[in-house]
């Protein structure tokens, strides 16, 4: 069960790291043209496109759950209609997506709040990227489809070509065609594309000829089958909204209290993303592994299955909160030498270093609950954490000021996944496997 669980997780952990390499490879490049407007060009236009997947990330974690179901019920029908119908939709938004490419670009730049020069050239970085908006969502329908089938070495694969070849692409276009941020724009939507054809080469050698033939194309959006995808869907994109908010509200509220505040909020939520990688990975694998168990109603595996990732989730975080009481603060004299910022972020230390105990349990109920598509619990965990981050911080704010902000937000990690535990408890308690539709 442990080698099960670490021959998915450990490849989606070198998966979560490659993915940022997209971004700083940008702004590498762009940091040496010679003007900060380009820098922070790229900057904007990058965090306008995070933000525009990242709401769109139910494609990947909707399939991953309900593919891993189907697989655990030996229906290869269903699994090669779901990845169809996944594709199929994400193919719809992207072009979407571009099609409005005006509207959405220019009321996403408006909210940045960008100076005019910056606004400028971060509209030229967009209008390039947006048209690999239908490649980024294909791979993420795939990429869920992948996991789902217990297969997530290809997906890291697929990550760590893009990265060269975005490198490559980007240096090619800026530095011997002598582009700007044109020329980093195009590398990265050459990469996108890259990924798109390459996975699905490697889905057609792997898995085509067991597969293709199984793909009823009038039934691609059959009306009942359809309903469940986007209820399930429905559910994710609504959960990410939350996540969203508090996410902003945390960076907007660190910012109103001055660039000191901010630069310790920003460098001390490094630590933060350090953690989701690797707790990211294990929630792929209780996607993958409980949905199998799930859709196969193998009840028995299923219990051993949750439990044998909470002790890896504990173990983990146990090990990083000692690594960041030990290591805290040398590691932001790594990412600063700014004396001030170092300074005033002793207080704020102790707050990060339980960051692992507060999320771990959140970051692996998410993994169980996409994997039985229990995706109406996600949702309301995630409103419910919502709310108490804001009321937290509200009340504590005139007190406490950024230490309430912090509270607030470790309130809300552990919120999540108290909520979850609650739900889980009462469902394994009560219906259990003799009614799985009504959790």
């Amino acid at each position: 069960m442990n080698r099960r669980i670490l021959n998915i997780a450990l490849p989606s952990i070198v998966s979560n790291i490659t993915v940022p390499l997209l971004g700083l490879v940008d702004m590498a490049i762009s940091g040496h043209m010679g003007d900060a407007v380009y820098i922070g060009a790229v900057a904007v236009g990058s965090m306008i496109f995070n933000v525009i997947y990242w709401l769109f990330g139910f494609l990947r974690m909707g399939t991953s759950g309900m593919t891993s179901q189907a697989l655990g019920r030996r229906d290869l029908d269903g699994v090669a209609m779901l990845l169809t119908r996944s594709m199929g939709v994400a193919l719809l938004i992207g072009l979407t997506i571009v099609v409005f490419q005006y509207p959405i670009g220019r009321l996403a730049l408006m909210l940045t709040g960008a100076t005019a020069d910056i606004s400028s050239e971060a509209w030229i970085y967009f209008r390039i990227c947006v048209w690999g908006a239908p490649a980024m969502l294909c791979l993420y329908g795939l990429t869920g489809w992948y996991i789902g089938m217990q297969n997530t070495r290809l997906p890291m694969f697929i990550s760590i070509l893009q990265n060269v070849v975005n490198i490559v692409a980007s240096f090619t276009f800026v530095y011997v065609m002598g582009m700007k941020v044109e020329g980093v724009a195009l590398g990265t939507l050459v990469a996108q594309y890259a990924g798109l054809f390459v996975s699905l080469s490697l889905w057609t050698y792997t898995y085509g000829s067991r597969l293709f033939g199984r793909i009823c194309w009038r039934d691609v959006f059959e009306r009942s089958e359809l309903s469940r995808f986007f209820t399930v869907n429905r559910d994710i994109f609504l959960r990410t909204l939350f996540m969203v908010a508090v996410n902003f509200y945390f960076l907007s509220a660190g910012a109103s209290q001055g660039a000191v505040v901010l630069a310790i909020n920003t460098l001390l939520m490094q630590l933060f993303t350090l953690f989701s990688y690797v707790m990211d990975g294990f929630a792929y694998a209780g996607e993958a592994l409980c949905g199998r168990l799930y859709g196969a109603g193998n009840s028995e595996g299923f219990a051993r299955m949750v439990r044998r990732l909470f002790m890896w989730g504990l173990g983990l975080s146990v090990v990083y909160t000692l690594v960041y009481a030990l290591g805290g603060r040398p590691f932001l004299m790594l990412l600063t030498d700014n004396a001030s910022v170092i300074d005033a972020s002793a207080s704020y230390v102790p707050w990060a270093v339980f960051i692992p105990l507060c999320g771990m349990a959140a970051f692996i109920w998410d993994g169980v609950f996409i994997g039985i598509t229990a995706t109406r619990g996600m949702l309301l965990s995630s409103a419910i954490a919502s709310v108490t981050f804001f009321v937290v911080y509200l009340v504590l704010r005139p007190m406490l000021h950024n230490h309430a902000l912090w509270m607030a937000f470790l309130t809300y990690l552990a919120m999540r996944g108290v909520v979850q535990t609650v739900l889980y408890n009462k469902w394994s308690r009560g219906k259990g496997y003799a009614n799985k539709e009504r959790f």
